[in-house]
């Protein structure tokens, strides 16, 4: 197992492999996967998967446990993706805080009721997959455009069920920073409220603004400056966990996103520094 500290990493997206096998070492901690894109995988992908994990520690993001859906958990997915996370090392798995089946799956991330029931339904769901999975799970906040029903706050259902659950929090920055816009909230608040010690990564990701009080999360662009300014307060807060730029579509060339690499790196070291002289 590659035991570098995980700090900066990137997302591991088979459009970029060929540069990926290229890089420069130390260029980035550790790269993510979804599990599902590569679970079987043989031929060229695989032995390009197979020499990148010998090079960069590999951590894991889920999509399709659908730990918020109610049909059962799927045993079977379970045990191959245990398997793909023992053989490849895998330090840290997350999933999203969402569902994404019903009588087949949906190919979308759809938002929970905020609602004291589907806090007791989702984290049962959590439990059981970190029993069958062996292993601590973080979840995802998701961004999201509709609410199905709202009793609690977001902020309240996200700490109700980290609280249940006893599992982590995998911090999407750019998530708060959509839906803070969407729903008129306060971002920086809602990162006061979250607990600290659950917060185990972030993400940060580009977004489309479609109108003033319109955010799209895209992954489709670069991140904005905007995102970069509450990834410091998030660090602040949270200090400096495991953290992912992700990109999955509109791939400008690798050297534009080690470039986002080394700003997260930069705020990282820039808020240590801070921390250590206050």
């Amino acid at each position: 197992m590659n035991n570098t500290p995980l700090l900066t990493g990137l997302g591991l997206r088979r459009s970029l492999m060929p540069e990926l096998l290229d890089l420069t070492p130390g260029a980035v901690d550790f790269l993510e996967c979804a599990p599902e894109n590569w679970i079987g995988v043989g031929g060229a992908y695989g032995r390009g998967l197979a020499q990148l994990t010998e090079r960069y520690a590999l951590t894991c993001h889920g999509l399709s446990l659908s730990l918020g859906g109610s049909l059962p958990l799927n045993r079977n997915f379970m045990q191959q993706l245990r398997r793909f996370l023992d053989c490849h090392g895998v330090r840290h798995y997350s999933e999203h805080l969402s569902y994404c089946s019903d009588d087949g799956y949906l190919y979308d991330l759809l938002p929970i009721p905020f609602t004291e029931e589907a806090v007791h339904q989702v984290s049962a769901r959590i439990r059981q997959a970190q029993d069958e999975l062996q292993r601590r799970i973080a979840v995802e906040n998701i961004s999201y455009y509709a609410a199905p029903y709202q009793a609690m706050t977001e902020l309240e259902f996200i700490c109700a069920v980290l609280d249940e659950a006893d599992c982590d929090l995998l911090l999407d920055v750019n998530n708060v920073f959509v839906n803070a816009c969407n729903h008129r909230y306060d971002a920086q608040a809602f990162l006061r409220g979250l607990p600290v010690a659950r917060v185990a990564g972030m993400h940060v990701a580009g977004h489309y603004q479609e109108a003033p009080d319109l955010l799209i999360d895209t992954h489709g662009a670069p991140v904005k400056g905007a995102v970069w300014s509450l990834f410091a307060s998030a660090c602040r807060r949270f200090g400096a966990v495991p953290s992912v730029v992700e990109r999955d579509f509109n791939y400008p060339p690798l050297v534009e996103l080690v470039a986002e690499i080394e700003h997260m790196r930069a705020i990282q070291r820039e808020v240590a520094l801070e921390q250590h002289l206050a």
